[in-house]
């Protein structure tokens, strides 16, 4: 090679090696910091965007005056869930709970009873009442006392059959004091689930006293609410009827479901009890004996009442 070409060699080597190099005042180049935004929303928003590694944040739902628990999943909503602040109260678990009383079923009668005393158009299931709850030392034996009992309903009444074998009727009191002579009482829980841990009485627990008649079955029949006791009297609106034959008197009562602050629904259900007061010295005012369904009776205790469900 000349002398002449190396030279020139030489410069178009140099001019190569400046125009590679960031010359003095030109801005540098900037760096792709960011992937394609295309991209970048698709990656955020698709299914599994988040990295199964990452817990979401806590979702934490606010109500006044409460106290505020975080969860990572929003508990599912349940039918027994209310809108409201109040928290409604559920049974203990999970299954099917009930009182250690007896389970009673309550059948829906499209065709309402006549309240006359005779159980003929009755096609229910009959209960016994034969637990000795008082006066064991005066209860001779069955033909003393005993009894079995239906229960129906309808969206306007309780309905309530009666039958007791009793060989002597007495029954001179009235008002408050009807359980002193020959009566029927029921126990009545209208919010079972709302207080089914309390073992004491609370104004949705009702006390019912039902007299076949003053002097003589089918005389002078009442009604008495003993508890809640701020709503204790008679029952006008309660529909009594009885008769009876040798040994044996019938008893049907209709409640409204009104005076137990009750709107009835098919799977309703209630504590309840039904017991049975005997008096066998005439002339007397006196409770002698008094046979149940609840073995372990107290009406003072919510508790060892029974469950009535209402069917349809």
């Amino acid at each position: 090679m000349s002398k002449k070409g190396f030279v020139i060699l030489s410069l178009l080597c140099v001019v190569s090696l400046l125009t590679a190099c960031n010359l003095p005042g030109q801005a540098k180049p900037t760096q792709d910091l960011f992937p394609t935004p295309n991209l970048t929303l698709t990656a955020l928003f698709a299914p599994g965007g988040i990295p199964p590694t990452v817990t979401p944040p806590a979702l934490v739902t606010a109500t006044s005056g409460s106290v505020v628990v975080a969860t990572t999943t929003p508990p599912a909503a349940t039918a027994t869930q209310a809108a409201s602040a109040t928290p409604t109260k559920v049974p203990p678990s999970a299954t099917a709970v009930t009182r250690p009383g007896p389970a009673i079923k309550a059948a829906y009668l499209a065709t309402a009873p006549k309240i006359d005393g005779d159980w003929g158009e009755w096609k229910t299931d009959a209960y016994p009442a034969r637990f000795v709850v008082f006066g064991a030392g005066n209860w001779k034996n069955s033909d003393d006392l005993e009894g079995s009992f239906r229960v129906g309903w309808d969206n306007t009444y309780l309905y309530v059959a009666v039958k007791v074998l009793d060989d002597t009727y007495v029954q001179n009191a009235t008002g408050a004091e009807i359980y002193k002579g020959d009566s029927i009482e029921l126990l009545f829980d209208s919010d079972l689930w709302g207080d089914f841990a309390v073992r004491s009485l609370s104004n949705d627990d009702y006390q019912i006293g039902i007299s076949a008649g003053k002097d003589k079955i089918g005389g002078a029949t009442s009604a008495y609410l003993w508890y809640p006791s701020g709503k204790a009297g008679n029952l006008s609106d309660v529909k009594i009827a009885a008769v009876s034959s040798t040994g044996v008197y019938r008893v049907e009562f209709a409640i409204p479901w009104k005076t137990l602050g009750v709107t009835p629904a098919s799977g309703g259900q209630f504590g309840f009890g039904l017991s049975i007061s005997d008096d066998d010295k005439a002339g007397s005012k006196e409770q002698q004996s008094m046979v149940s369904n609840l073995e372990d009776r107290n009406f003072l205790d919510p508790g060892t009442w029974g469950t009535l469900t209402l069917t349809k």
